[in-house]
């Protein structure tokens, strides 16, 4: 463990760093005059972010073996990246099609990891 934190953590560093980009969409959002709907996505991944640092790296909580808990949060994660989809497509098709793609990628992964692990 390196400043207290595990090799599990350290995969989530980067996650954590999506924060940036999304902040800056946020804050750019109002000049582009997108709809309110673009905010709601946007805010969304902020949320489970917020939520993924204050329970994994402020608190150090194992909700993972608390099946409400873990519902909530794979909504959450499952919404805010369902929303990036809608971002992507301001992007264009072919960004339109990558974040499809890595969606369906992501949930079956999601499935397959509970299933193999049970956590």
């Amino acid at each position: 463990m390196i400043f207290g934190v595990g090799p599990g953590h350290w995969i989530g560093i980067p996650i954590l760093l999506m924060a940036f980009p999304l902040s800056y969409l946020l804050v750019t959002a109002p000049e582009l005059h997108r709809p309110p709907l673009y905010y709601t996505q946007i805010c969304i991944m902020l949320l489970w972010l917020i939520a993924l640092f204050m329970i994994d790296y402020v608190f150090r909580y194992d909700f993972r073996h608390t099946q409400w808990m873990v519902i909530g949060y794979v909504v959450v994660y499952f919404a805010g990246t369902g929303g990036m989809i809608g971002i992507s497509a301001l992007a264009g098709r072919a960004w339109t099609r990558s974040a499809v793609i890595l969606f369906f990628i992501a949930g079956i992964l999601a499935f397959v990891q509970r299933a193999v692990t049970g956590l």
